[in-house]
């Protein structure tokens, strides 16, 4: 048996963060095009940083939602030993909310790092150009109409759940005090989580046109620019 020790969780934890880091912010230089490609890039980089950082709270969330679910549990089976309910509403609302907005917020974090199976066995033998004019094909075309309908369907929902009226008016600007209230004793406001279905599809889409900035990168022959990622192995469902 190997005598090397096995990483503990604090060093899985910090290796997953370091993870998190934009690729595009790497120690090697590359030459920044002019023209137009140079826009693309400077755009893709921005979007790309801001994915970063949702991914990051992302990545916070789940030990937060982990503590919630631990102190929901043992409350539960506290309840049951001492025969009385203490449960926290607000608490246990707060742990599935978080548990959807994590999610929300790491949907362009995953687009970003492939994290996604390709269902096609060819694809791990196709070049990168062949990928990327696919990629492109199918992001443009079915992709981003479909975040499109998603975020003009999800814009009246998140809006009214906000508290704005059904002739477009608003109250007040003060949405804390008119946004959409649980309808469950003691639950937490459901108008925060709404608007955050609004949020995590307009990331989701903003990182999809990074995603086709990408395609275009190495369409272009600019491989360097578009941080392909390369997989130690490739994943396939056959």
């Amino acid at each position: 048996m190997s005598d090397t020790p096995e990483p503990d969780v604090t060093t899985i934890a910090e290796s997953l963060l370091e993870s998190l880091e934009y690729r595009d912010d790497a120690s090697e230089i590359v030459e920044i095009p002019s023209g137009i490609l140079g826009v693309l890039h400077y755009v893709r980089a921005g979007i790309s940083r801001l994915t970063t950082i949702s991914g990051k709270i992302a990545w916070i969330l789940v030990w937060v939602v982990f503590v919630l679910g631990l102190f929901n549990v043992i409350t539960r089976y506290a309840g049951r030993f001492i025969q009385q309910d203490i449960i926290i509403g607000e608490i246990f609302d707060l742990q599935w909310m978080l548990f959807g907005a994590l999610f929300l917020l790491a949907f362009n974090y995953g687009l970003r790092e492939a994290v996604n199976p390709r269902i096609d066995f060819w694809w791990a033998n196709f070049s990168d150009k062949r990928k990327a004019f696919i990629d492109l094909v199918i992001h443009v075309t079915m992709f981003l109409p479909f975040l499109w309908l998603g975020i003009r369907l999800l814009w009246p929902y998140a809006m009214s759940g906000l508290g704005r009226k059904f002739d477009g008016s608003w109250s007040t600007w003060k949405v804390w005090t008119i946004w959409e209230q649980s309808g469950d004793a003691g639950g937490l406001p459901r108008g925060p989580i709404k608007f955050l279905m609004l949020v995590g599809f307009v990331l989701f889409a903003l990182q999809l046109v990074a995603e086709i900035i990408k395609t275009i990168m190495v369409l272009a022959g600019r491989t360097d620019l578009a941080t392909i990622a390369k997989p130690k192995a490739p994943v396939r469902i056959e």
